[in-house]
């Protein structure tokens, strides 16, 4: 049969090209450790003070940046769900303090409640009584910043791909990388099933809220979970999770004593920073244990052999990314030699909290993945 054409005397019309974009490989995201180093670095930060003004703007720009730069995947919502626990971890942080009273001595009394007498036993522990604006004050500081820690976890949680983190991660921490894995994406992947089978029993027209409804929730979400633990157990075992290779025995040995030498002296030279006694030999203890438990960790994947498949590499992008986190927390950290007194201010005697300027603006420096160009 002829080749069909089209009426007229004119040429042939050859198809359109495809689209150039739709054949393109999709673009590199983002290495998932540049995302935790900026969380991590915004969660210390979130540490070195008690002041309510900058914890609110650590909040601000946390979310502005989740918001910003989050993927469309099911652990980039789980944002929402750090958020809720840090405002729990709030308001128990609270009933505590107005249930069982405050250490903090205070002189502005908001209301007195009926004290609940105790036996001799339990001095110190009261129930009832007074709640005073000091103490509730040093609640709301103390619990905020935990809140902030939280929803900084949060962040990475919705940011970073696990998945990819694993694959990341050094070999001799492979097997524990994995169960840290498989804890962070319990959580999203139990949110999405829950929010799945309520918008399933909506269109059904059944009820969604209630006990009656949660009992009739929880049990496909169970279901499902151990579906997910055991197809997870059979892959595990398919691809030869927990073998290991031989190595000589000396080599085991420098591995143990540099690993556990690293940790020791991570631990002493942490404890010499945060002492003012121990100033001097606190920088060159950490700095000394972090290469010798580098090298451990070095030595130590020798034990378990395995690929990478593409692996993930470190782009000017995420070094920016991870250097603003970093940036943030050693400049809240100076801040908090220089200016002890703003970031942590007073509650007895009562005193309206101030917004210092240049650890505000260190703060804004974790608003610079936002306004990164994406990489091609």
């Amino acid at each position: 049969m002829g080749e069909s054409r089209p009426a007229g005397n004119g040429p042939a019309r050859t198809p359109a090209p495809r689209d150039a974009t739709a054949l393109a490989p999709a673009a590199p995201s983002l290495h998932p450790g540049a995302w935790w180093l900026w969380a991590l670095g915004l969660g210390t930060a979130a540490t070195r003070t008690t002041n309510p003004l900058l914890l609110a703007l650590l909040l601000t720009t946390s979310a502005y940046v989740v918001l910003t730069c989050r993927p469309n995947t099911p652990w980039s919502r789980s944002y929402s769900a750090f958020f809720k626990l840090a405002l729990a971890v709030l308001l128990i942080r609270l009933f505590f303090v107005v249930a069982l009273g405050s250490p903090i001595p205070g002189t502005h009394v908001i209301v007195t409640l009926p004290e609940v007498p105790l036996p001799h036993w339990a001095q110190g522990i009261r129930l009832g009584g007074r709640v005073t604006a000091e103490g509730v004050l040093f609640a709301l500081y103390d619990g905020l910043r935990l809140a902030t820690l939280l929803v900084c976890v949060g962040a990475a949680n919705a940011l970073a791909s696990p998945s990819r983190l694993l694959k990341s991660l050094p070999g001799a921490l492979y097997e524990a990388g994995v169960a840290v894995v498989v804890a962070l994406t319990f959580a999203p992947r139990l949110i999405a099933d829950v929010q799945r089978l309520r918008a399933a029993r909506r269109l059904r027209g059944r009820p969604d809220r209630g006990l009656r409804g949660l009992l009739q929730v929880a049990l496909p979400v169970l279901e499902g979970a151990l579906e997910r633990s055991v197809a997870l157990a059979a892959a595990m075992d398919a691809r030869g999770y927990g073998r290991t290779a031989d190595v000589p025995a000396p080599v085991r040995r420098t591995t143990a004593v540099l690993t556990l030498g690293g940790l020791l002296g991570v631990c002493a030279g942490t404890y010499g920073l945060l002492t003012a006694a121990g100033g001097t030999y606190g920088l060159p203890v950490l700095v000394a244990g972090v290469v010798a438990a580098l090298a451990g960790l070095r030595l130590g994947g020798r034990r378990s052999p395995r690929t990478r498949y593409r692996p993930d590499r470190w782009t000017p992008r995420a070094c920016l990314v991870a250097g603003s986190g970093v940036a943030v927390a050693a400049l809240m950290t100076a801040a908090g030699s220089a200016e002890p007194e703003a970031l942590h201010p007073g509650v007895v005697p009562l005193v309206a909290p101030t917004l210092p300027l240049w650890p505000a603006a260190a703060v804004l420096l974790g608003l610079l993945p936002a306004f990164l160009p994406r990489e091609r």
